[in-house]
């Protein structure tokens, strides 16, 4: 019996000429984790940099309460202080209907709901249960609709909560289908809130999440924890993903993660994508001096492996002494 040879790896992995959307959550989930306040100025220089750069969709800040989270305490002014480029979704969290409303005063493009599938993570992260969220939060999709704005929701703890461990993929689609069946909302996030991942698990979660909404716009929001985020996006990807939360310089976190590390990082992602073939519509040069600008803003240096090392081509000088190096080595073949 003869065995049957396996793809070669190009024949798996070849992304040439697929379209990917990159959407950086960095300025948001990153800077909401830091203990130093940037500058209002700096916040929206840093997002018409990514807006420079081709990124789809940036999530900008947050309308929450400044006592809650002083990082974003400037919410509308960044907002309004931004330049808009066509084509760019500028998405803001929003948690509560007061949140709303100032969202959808400063113009934003949509709505970002949150809330987790698992009850033990909603309980400790939001102080309610899921059903009282989620109550919550049809009351902010209603509000978003009537101003003709976008809603996403991103339901975190997706792919397993540390407190309960697995959520059952049943508990996933199920809300999934209460915020796109029952309120409306045009895409969905299925959030790693935590890093628990794994790709085979990512592969099933996607292709289910696919074939129950096929026209409901899907991201998947990875955390590198583990070690396995561009693991996960690629999995993804092959599990017909074409959306891709990540943050500028692997900013973020999450407090009911001890020790955890943030969010994949997008010059990480894109740099591996765009490797690969796939279309990301990102000019990476253009992200990398963004992620750069990082460090001085927050006071220590970022997780970003691109802004250490550069990119794979990204060539060093050969020694000083190179050419008589070469010299010595051909003087041995005489």
């Amino acid at each position: 019996m003869s065995a049957v040879a396996p793809r070669a790896s190009a024949d798996v992995w070849n992304g040439a000429g697929r379209r990917l959307f990159m959407q950086d959550v960095g300025l948001r989930d990153g800077l909401q984790a830091e203990a130093v306040f940037v500058p209002t100025a700096d916040k929206i220089a840093l997002v018409d940099a990514l807006s420079e750069a081709g990124l789809a969709k940036i999530e900008v800040t947050a309308f929450v309460s400044p006592k809650a989270i002083p990082a974003l305490a400037d919410a509308s002014e960044v907002m309004h202080g931004i330049t808009r480029r066509p084509g760019v979704v500028y998405t803001v969290l929003v948690p509560n209907v007061r949140g709303a409303e100032r969202a959808i005063e400063a113009r934003a493009d949509e709505l970002n709901l949150v809330m987790s599938a698992s009850e033990s993570h909603n309980l400790a992260n939001l102080r309610m249960t899921r059903a009282q969220s989620f109550a919550g939060l049809a009351e902010v999709a209603a509000m978003a609709h009537r101003a003709a704005a976008a809603v996403n929701v991103s339901l975190s703890c997706a792919f397993g909560c540390p407190m309960e461990g697995d959520v059952p993929v049943q508990t996933v689609l199920g809300w999934c289908g209460h915020f796109v069946e029952q309120l409306g909302a045009r895409g969905v996030t299925l959030c790693d809130t935590t890093g628990m991942a794994y790709p085979t698990q990512v592969v099933a979660l996607v292709r289910a999440f696919r074939e129950r909404w096929p026209g409901t716009e899907l991201t998947l929001h990875f955390h590198n924890t583990r070690g396995m985020g561009l693991a996960n996006v690629i999995a993804a990807m092959d599990a017909g993903a074409d959306r891709f939360d990540a943050s500028l310089g692997g900013l973020g976190g999450c407090p009911y993660a001890p020790g955890a590390t943030g969010n994949v990082c997008t010059e990480e992602i894109v740099h591996a994508l765009q490797c690969m073939g796939c279309d990301t519509g990102v000019d990476l040069e253009r992200l990398i001096a963004a992620a750069k600008r990082l460090p001085p803003l927050i006071g220590h240096a970022v997780p970003s492996q691109i802004v250490s090392a550069g990119r794979r081509l990204d060539l060093h000088p050969r020694p000083r002494d190179f050419e008589s190096i070469r010299e010595r080595a051909l003087a041995r073949d005489v």
